[in-house]
């Protein structure tokens, strides 16, 4: 039994099932499989966690293996049929086991599985990179989708304001705190509330980093913040203002970034009124 035992344990009968020996071994192993019955009960398990592991991790395999992988299925077979038969009828005598030859079953499995881990691993990068792809396109998409968008509503308030005889046009004049010939342009709705300034034909000092122009509107004699612009090469044609339906006169006034809660008087740069 002891000897049974070894044997079992040596390796062997998994090469059997893998069909990685000689037909002189494999024909040694089924002799000995048929006279004991744990050599027998032993291939049998072997060959179930075998199956197992092959439904488990199946693997589609490519068009141009088929046939290779086939062929191979087919010559083992041909060569397992033999187990049945008993070519010759073992002695009585006491069994002499060969030595197990030397294998790399578990070295090749152990890289088997590593290799898997790595394509695995491989696979998943090139998604997250493809992902990561789609989503800045998509944002790209929808960043211009937005900047089109609003070019859009832009013009067509442009083009309210040249069409609407409600609008009225009023053109600011420099003070003395300006420079000869300072000038910008608003057109006001008292009707609709809206408020454009026209930067296109805007003259004014282009303003620094820390310092903005902010567009009043004088009501009874009180400023009311219409809000803040940028006198810079690269402005709209028309820039909306905030809305207001009545007014005396308009004023622009400089101010830090992000505009002052009332206007700097010293700062007053245009001022026009109906």
């Amino acid at each position: 039994m002891e000897d049974i035992k070894a044997y079992i344990e040596s390796g062997i009968l998994e090469l059997y099932v893998l069909g990685d020996m000689s037909p002189a071994e494999k024909l040694q192993v089924e002799e000995l499989a048929l006279k004991h019955p744990a050599i027998k009960a032993e291939l049998d398990e072997i060959e179930r966690s075998m199956e197992l592991y092959a439904e488990k991790n199946a693997v589609e395999p490519v068009e141009h293996l088929r046939g290779r992988i086939l062929n191979s299925l087919l010559t083992n077979f041909a060569d397992d049929s033999t187990f049945d038969k008993v070519i010759e009828k073992p002695k009585d005598n006491v069994v002499a086991f060969s030595a197990p030859k030397t294998t790399n079953f578990y070295k090749y499995a152990f890289a088997a599985c590593l290799a898997l881990l790595l394509a695995s691993i491989v696979a998943l990068v090139s998604m997250y990179n493809k992902l990561q792809d789609s989503n800045s396109t998509i944002a790209a998409l929808q960043s211009d989708k937005q900047h089109f968008a609003n070019t859009v509503s832009l013009k067509e308030g442009e083009l309210e304001v040249l069409q609407d005889a409600s609008f009225k046009f009023l053109k600011l004049q420099a003070t003395t705190k300006a420079p000869t010939g300072s000038q910008i342009t608003v057109a006001w709705s008292p009707a609709k509330k809206k408020v454009w300034i026209d930067m296109k034909s805007l003259k004014m000092p282009e303003n620094d980093k820390e310092h903005q122009y902010q567009l009043w509107a004088l009501v009874a004699g009180k400023p009311v913040d219409l809000g803040v612009f940028d006198a810079n090469a690269d402005t709209a044609d028309m820039k909306q203002m905030k809305s207001i339906a009545s007014a005396d006169a308009f004023a622009v006034t400089l101010e830090p970034k992000g505009g002052s809660p009332t206007p700097t008087m010293d700062e007053m740069m245009v001022i026009g009124k109906f």
